[in-house]
């Protein structure tokens, strides 16, 4: 059976920023597996382990070390590259690191949209751009609602500013220079939920957090049990971008969709509501695939977080027709249970992964989502 997206990303060349990241190194996998040729531009490897590493992606891939903030560094790797896809992923993705390094989260993830547009713009050549930003562009209400499409950004901590500014500012390439029905670039945004999943081993991240004190033989140490997050498979984001890149390229047309320049917009991606949870219950989750136990760690001295974050994820069902394929308990299984094989030496890094991605594909298609074929 042909895999889905194969027919849009086969022997196409797609620009992933971030490559080395968790997220980065999940669509660099899939993109693969499809039959792209991906060039990967991120910073280097610093962490041990390191699922980048893992999957030998740096000998898979066109692996370049580069910085989103060196704009002349970017556009010419970008014209190299001539690329039929971007995905913009590079980012500082971590809330609490942000408080301590604000310049260099400001840099890396507005600097970094704005020297990638540009590049796009001056290179004038056709190309399809997905700029991957956050939940958290959103000014948080602390509301039980879910934030949609139109409410307004913002944010109250430096990660989160961030990525509100990162949104104006690819909202105005869009509109000056993206939208005109000439124009070669076809860009669009997107915002994720928290995804989890399999060969994450970022530090301040609960999933990551649990794996190792697990591993430790220690409780699972939970800072904030009551938050609430709308969590997700790190497949269910990337199934997102990838279908928004699919319709935003022309590639493929739906009753509600005729011209790409329709969703040359921003588009949520997330769970259905009732994936919406605490922390506590995720860590309760998570514990009924790994014995153990978790007890509450507050940290008075931490700095401040959002207590309620979710997102609507109505419009990328209505005009998308995209939606998640996994549930709560579906998403912490498949997650939990890549940990545990990984780590007790059943099945490799990249034997699992193939199975979680088969699996997902599996689970889109049970459910007949139009993607999955």
């Amino acid at each position: 059976m042909t895999a889905p997206f194969a027919g849009v990303f086969a022997g196409k060349r797609v620009f992933l920023t971030g490559h080395t990241g968790f997220k980065g190194a999940w669509m660099a996998e899939w993109l693969l597996h499809l039959g792209a040729e991906v060039i990967g531009y991120s910073h280097a490897v610093e962490d041990s382990p390191c699922l980048f590493t893992d999957l030998g992606l740096q000998n898979r891939i066109t692996h370049i070390i580069g910085d989103v903030r060196d704009g002349a560094a970017l556009y010419n790797a970008l014209d190299a590259a001539k690329p039929d896809f971007v995905f913009h992923l590079a980012a500082q993705a971590l809330v609490r690191y942000s408080y301590d390094h604000p310049v260099e989260t400001m840099e890396t993830n507005v600097m970094g949209v704005v020297h990638l547009l540009d590049a796009l713009r001056r290179l004038d050549r056709s190309t399809t751009c997905i700029v991957v930003t956050s939940d958290k562009c959103y000014e948080n209400r602390e509301v039980l609602t879910g934030y949609r499409e139109d409410d307004a950004f913002g944010g109250k901590d430096p990660y989160s500013a961030s990525k509100g500014a990162a949104e104006v500012v690819a909202q105005s390439y869009l509109r000056s220079y993206f939208l005109a029905p000439d124009s070669p670039v076809r860009m669009a945004t997107a915002r994720a939920g928290n995804v989890i999943g399999g060969g994450d081993w970022s530090t301040d991240r609960i999933v990551p957090d649990c794996i190792r004190d697990l591993m430790a033989s220690r409780p699972i140490g939970v800072r904030n049990p009551a938050a609430t997050r709308p969590w997700q498979h790190v497949l269910e984001a990337l199934s997102g971008y990838m279908t928004l890149a699919m319709l935003l390229s022309g590639a493929s047309t739906t009753a509600r969709v005729s011209d790409p320049l329709d969703v040359a917009e921003g588009f949520n991606f997330g769970p259905w509501l009732t994936a919406n949870v605490t922390v506590k219950t995720l860590a309760e989750e998570l514990l009924t695939h790994w014995s153990g136990t978790w007890e509450h760690k507050g940290d008075s001295a931490a700095k401040p977080e959002a207590g309620l974050l979710a997102l609507s994820i109505d419009k990328a069902f209505h005009k998308l027709d995209w939606q998640p394929a996994l549930e709560f308990s579906q998403t912490v299984a498949l997650t939990t249970l890549w940990y545990r094989n990984v780590t007790s030496g059943s099945t490799s890094v990249p034997e699992q992964t193939a199975q979680d991605i088969a699996a997902y594909t599996a689970a889109a298609q049970a459910k007949s989502i139009p993607w999955a074929g």
